[in-house]
């Protein structure tokens, strides 16, 4: 800042064109009042801007603000620091000789306003924000579209992507970012986060291994109605095998339910473990941000007359750090919770397969005591025990990545 070290000279600037180059290891921050007008920041951000400290000091954080924006972000942006939430966000910023820069910005309120720590982005997410970006501001200009609807084509293009609502989102990019700037850097990725990333994964793979034994649930629903069929052709010596078709296709409508009431709903063990997951890996990576931001402060304060604002900043990234860390600590607390929950649920899921296994048993019987029909009896045998063998296999690799979370969750609950 200017009054921190006056002789800063500006960086030589060829053209207003182009972007402003900065490293990967470069992070700042900037402090503002309620209205979003500048009351601190570090040297790195007056050197990145092109701005003097003078020019910042007091001027609306919009001096920055890109023409090429989408301004359903800022919409998106400010209603969550308004109500009192974080936020992340890729930004598009405008220096003082017309050429940009782009950060991956995290913010969120304090006494008397907000704080925002923003890294330079290189991911791939990056680069598909960017191209939905443009499409929503082509969309502002041309169509006339609101800065609150251009927020809401934002979230349902990000739904498209995957991303279920705007935090996952923010939880994804912030900690794909980091990931990558360890990477660029050379330095090793902070166990806490790396952790947070196995479960996010982790649930991701359980999830596809419910979705792929409704598939097999899917697929074997004909047995019954076959068993049925047979059991017409063989008149009275059929009565046996209808009430086993009847058995059986109430127990595959007992597994069909008991997945999607594992993977369906707001409330579903699958949603509460996935959504904490997610809260506690954006927690975590933002603590990481402020608590490595809290650590460069030094060099400001060389220089600064008066380090009293720098130092209370630095406190309060600090104490900020450990209340996001104490946040994720809740959220990981819940994560074990349902993991135990998931961990019950599954035995009861494997009742209904040993359930399978004596209808199984019951059609060999069958096949075995019937002369002519038997041959058709044993196909559907086959059809059920290779439905069983895939309904068990998905069931151990669910059980497998539990564990996975449990004892990540576990981990991460002592180092927290």
């Amino acid at each position: 800042m200017s009054q921190h070290d006056p002789q800063l000279i500006s960086q030589t600037r060829n053209s207003g064109l182009g972007e402003v180059p900065f490293e990967a290891s470069s992070m700042f921050y900037s402090r503002t009042d309620e209205r979003g007008v500048i009351i601190e920041g570090n040297s790195i951000f007056r050197r990145i801007s092109g701005y003097g400290w003078a020019e910042l000091k007091g001027a609306p954080h919009k001096i920055i603000r890109h023409p090429d924006m989408p301004k359903g972000v800022f919409h998106l942006y400010w209603e969550r620091l308004k109500n009192g939430q974080q936020v992340a966000a890729y930004v598009k910023n405008r220096a003082k000789d017309g050429r940009h820069y782009w950060v991956l910005a995290i913010a969120w309120p304090i006494a008397g306003g907000y704080l925002s720590v923003r890294v330079k982005p290189h991911t791939q997410l990056f680069a598909q924000v960017r191209e939905l970006y443009a499409e929503l501001r082509q969309a502002e200009l041309e169509e006339g579209v609101t800065p609150a609807k251009s927020a809401e084509m934002l979230q349902a293009r990000l739904a498209e992507q995957g991303f279920e609502h705007y935090e996952a989102f923010m939880a994804g990019a912030l900690s794909l970012e980091l990931e990558e700037r360890a990477r660029r850097m050379g330095v090793p990725l902070d166990q806490r986060q790396q952790r947070f990333l196995t479960m996010v994964r982790t649930i991701a793979q359980i999830k596809q291994e419910t979705d792929e034994m409704t598939e097999v649930i899917k697929a074997i629903r004909t047995v019954p109605m076959n068993m049925r069929i047979l059991a017409s052709r063989l008149e009275n010596a059929g009565g046996p095998i209808s009430a086993i078709s009847v058995n059986y296709g109430s127990m595959l409508d007992e597994m069909a339910s008991w997945v999607r009431g594992f993977v369906e709903g707001r409330d579903s063990t699958y949603v509460r473990m996935r959504e904490t997951i997610q809260r506690g890996q954006f927690l975590m990576a933002a603590a990481i941000m402020q608590r490595e931001m809290s650590s460069l402060f030094e060099e400001d304060m060389k220089g600064a007359p008066d380090t009293s604002a720098l130092v209370e900043d630095r406190m309060t990234l600090q104490s900020q750090a450990t209340a996001f860390s104490t946040l994720a600590g809740e959220a990981l607390k819940v994560v074990e919770t349902e993991a135990t929950r998931l961990g019950r649920s599954v035995l009861d899921m494997k009742r209904y397969v040993t359930g399978l296994s004596s209808t199984r048993m019951m059609c060999k019987i069958e096949s075995a005591a019937l002369s002519g029909s038997g041959d058709s009896l044993s196909g559907i045998v086959d059809q059920l025990d290779a439905g069983q063998d895939e309904i068990e296999a998905r069931l151990a690799k669910i059980v497998e990545l539990n564990t996975v979370i449990q004892s990540n969750t576990a981990m991460l609950r002592a180092i927290t």
